[in-house]
């Protein structure tokens, strides 16, 4: 299977794998050498053939270039054609792909960036994960943007090295989102996230759907940093992660310390959902 590579994508011909002049080792790296634009990630299922919401992870990049008057370098349905020819290489596993759009250098040229994908320990859903909020918010929280990924980088570099798995945004006190996901706190059957100020995660929107059907209540607001000691649990979510129990934030025990049921049963319903309803790239 090949590693981590990297294609321009142009309407009429293959295409073509780019060598960068630095060797970057993540999707991140690789973004932050692209022009700027705005871009969306996701991983495949059925060995490289399937997408959960792909049709919403497209809409990320060409209704933004639309309302902005930016023209594509390839019409929807042929960048799809591309993902499958390009996605063969990595089968029968599975892929993260993030594709991204340009705005600014070279407007309308779309990357794909493509590695194999790397499912998390099951001990991390198991054990639950230690999050830490910062003072930071999205400038234009509706578009997922490349800048971002720079703004931040410091940010999660830090995380790392501190074996934090998450930054949870806030704003005066009001915790909205995570660099990389969103974020959700539970009080009994109630499910309270952030609907204004962030960027509405494809993933995020298939959870609270499945929360409904489960009898869950959703509240829209962002959680108070002070009322992080009365919750009784919290997850956040992602494409790539699913549904990840937070058992900890700044230090700050959420519940009894250990996940609780409502990641539990969302992470199961969620699974199964993506099983059924991924649509063929």
């Amino acid at each position: 299977m090949p590693g981590l590579m990297i294609f321009s994508i142009n309407s009429g011909y293959e295409p073509g794998k780019i060598n960068l002049p630095l060797q970057p080792d993540s999707l991140d790296e690789i973004s932050n050498q692209l022009p700027q634009g705005v871009y969306s990630t996701f991983r495949t299922l059925n060995s490289c053939e399937k997408a959960l919401g792909l049709s919403m992870h497209l809409n990320r990049l060409y209704i933004p270039a639309s309302e902005l008057g930016v023209h594509p370098s390839i019409p929807a349905i042929e960048l799809r054609e591309a993902l499958r020819k390009l996605l063969s290489a990595y089968q029968p596993g599975e892929a993260r792909v993030r594709i991204c759009l340009s705005l600014n250098e070279t407007p309308g040229q779309l990357f794909v960036i493509i590695e194999p994908l790397k499912l998390l320990n099951e001990a991390v859903y198991s054990r639950g994960v230690r999050v830490v909020t910062c003072d930071a918010s999205r400038t234009n929280p509706r578009l997922k943007t490349t800048s971002f990924i720079r703004k931040s980088a410091l940010q999660r570099e830090s995380l790392l090295k501190d074996d934090i798995f998450e930054a949870l945004m806030k704003k005066n006190e009001r915790i909205l989102e995570g660099l990389t996901s969103n974020f959700y706190a539970v009080y009994g059957r109630k499910i309270i996230t952030a609907r204004q100020g962030i960027l509405l995660g494809v993933t995020r929107r298939f959870v609270i759907k499945l929360a409904r059907s489960l009898g869950f209540e959703i509240e829209y607001r962002s959680l108070l940093v002070h009322e992080l000691a009365g919750i009784n649990e919290a997850f956040i979510t992602s494409s790539s992660r699913g549904v990840v129990p937070v058992i900890r934030v700044d230090g700050i025990q959420i519940g009894q310390g250990s996940p609780g049921d409502a990641a539990r049963i969302l992470r199961q319903a969620y699974d199964k959902y993506v099983l059924n309803k991924a649509e063929i790239i």
